[in-house]
């Protein structure tokens, strides 16, 4: 082959691999997501639709139950959940999983924790297991506060309350929300009351309470945690720019408590996340690495544009 050839053939192949990284269908330029109604996946999205929007996709998400979210993912209403809690959502997401109904990510943020937490005064006072609960029922007034109906946590601890070993019988789940489990434990810590309730890192609220976790529960769930993120199956085959991004997106835990202190606080999610990857830009290296723009172009220097950097 002549050196022109060569050159020509060189170019026509760059020209092919460019198009085929654009040529995703139109249905992968809008990118739908699930919202949990959790602070912290309220931070997650933030920064994932920051970047997307940088990238030129239009997004959507709907606030719906943990349940209704696996579900939509099933029936391909959804594309993405981020914030899939791992191993204390296993039971609720492995039949989908053993049906290749949906498919799971690895992790995007580990180091995490979840469980059954007391404040420290009540620990202190003898509170340091499942066990420990029952003989101090009239001090909890028998009641366990969760966040909403349907959600992982929630289901681990009404098998706890259901189970004749825990001598637990008569205590009530108190189903609410996040930020309605938090009120109630932050009056109930005011006034050195004793409250069980479910907690988890990050978190800046209750980073700043003195906090136990609960023992009892290891094998139930509980305790280190990993976040893995969820999707429609077939999602990163047939959107691979989107699912290249997915595949490079990483989070910290400094990262989202430092969002979620700003959410905490009124802030809109997105905006304190645009906040913090104008001061933070290189995570987007790792992260655009071999993602464009929804049209074909280079993804960072798009992504850094928007963001006026």
């Amino acid at each position: 082959m002549t050196l022109r050839k060569l050159l020509l053939a060189s170019a026509m192949l760059a020209i092919t691999a460019v198009g085929a990284q654009a040529a995703e269908p139109d249905s992968c330029k809008t990118v739908r997501m699930a919202d949990v109604g959790w602070s912290d996946n309220t931070a997650q999205n933030g920064l994932f639709k920051t970047v997307l929007k940088g990238l030129g996709y239009a997004t959507e998400d709907q606030v719906l139950a943990l349940p209704v979210i696996i579900e939509s993912l099933k029936n391909k209403d959804l594309d993405v959940f981020l914030d899939n809690w791992m191993p204390s959502n296993a039971a609720n997401v492995q039949p989908y999983l053993d049906e290749k109904s949906i498919e799971m990510l690895d992790a995007n943020l580990t180091g995490a924790g979840y469980g059954p937490v007391v404040p420290k005064y009540v620990a202190d006072a003898g509170v340091k297991d499942v066990k420990d609960l029952a003989a101090n029922g009239d001090k909890f007034d028998k009641k366990f506060y969760g966040i909403e109906p349907g959600n992982d946590g929630n289901k681990i601890v009404q098998a706890k309350i259901d189970d004749p070993a825990n001598g637990l019988q008569g205590w009530e789940l108190v189903e609410s929300s996040e930020q309605g489990m938090l009120a109630q434990a932050e009056k109930s810590m005011k006034n050195q009351e004793w409250i069980a309730f479910l907690g988890w890192t990050p978190h800046p609220v209750m980073g700043q309470m003195e906090l136990v976790y609960l023992t009892g529960f290891e094998n139930d769930g509980f305790g280190d945690a990993q976040i893995k993120t969820l999707t429609r199956t077939g999602y990163s085959a047939e959107c691979t720019n989107v699912g290249k991004f997915l595949s490079n997106l990483k989070f910290e835990l400094a990262m989202e408590s430092a969002i979620m202190d700003k959410i905490g606080a009124g802030e809109d999610g997105e905006k304190a996340a645009v906040d913090w990857l104008k001061a933070n830009p290189s995570v987007l290296d790792a992260w655009l690495a071999g993602v464009t723009t929804v049209d074909g172009k280079d993804g960072l220097p798009a992504v850094k544009a928007s963001l006026g950097l």
